[in-house]
């Protein structure tokens, strides 16, 4: 298994294992990534200032993904935690935990001081493993997502 920074190659791969997790959850609902536009263009959306995506893959073939954003109006020094997604044949290995771990050992180096992230109840599994990793839950969203379809909120500090 390698995880390396995301290639323009990898656009398509990564918006069929997202959509594809999301609908063995039910979570592919209106509101979520599922149905954003950027899920198909990612290396582009990672090219903005600030941003990172690492990419795993296992005999070139990609099987997760999780990335750390800028999001809009955010509070000074938070980035967020965005598109944490593993194939179904990865899920139960760690890698998951891993590609977060990565994602916020990139964000402390780059000047970050807290990490926020959005879930829904679809995905309890990563939300219990959020919490395993210090991530604490809010009342009420922080910044602009544009996920209105995400109702758990969370936040850690690097």
């Amino acid at each position: 298994m390698e995880i390396r920074p995301i290639e323009s190659r990898d656009n398509e791969a990564l918006a069929k294992v997202i959509r594809t997790a999301l609908a063995e959850f039910g979570a592919n609902k209106p509101g979520t990534v599922y149905f954003d536009p950027t899920t198909d263009a990612l290396y582009e959306l990672f090219q903005t200032p600030g941003s990172f995506y690492f990419v795993a893959t296992h005999d070139e073939k990609v099987i997760g993904g999780c990335g750390i954003f800028p999001t809009e109006n955010l509070p000074n020094g938070t980035c967020e935690l965005v598109k944490l997604y593993v194939a179904k044949e990865a899920r139960g290995t760690g890698l998951g935990k891993q590609l977060m771990e990565q994602s916020m050992s990139w964000a402390k180096a780059n000047g970050y001081s807290h990490v926020y992230l959005e879930s829904m109840p679809e995905l309890k599994k990563a939300v219990s493993i959020y919490e395993k990793v210090g991530f604490a839950p809010l009342d009420h969203p922080l910044g602009n997502s544009g996920h209105d379809g995400c109702d758990i909120w969370m936040l850690k500090a690097l």
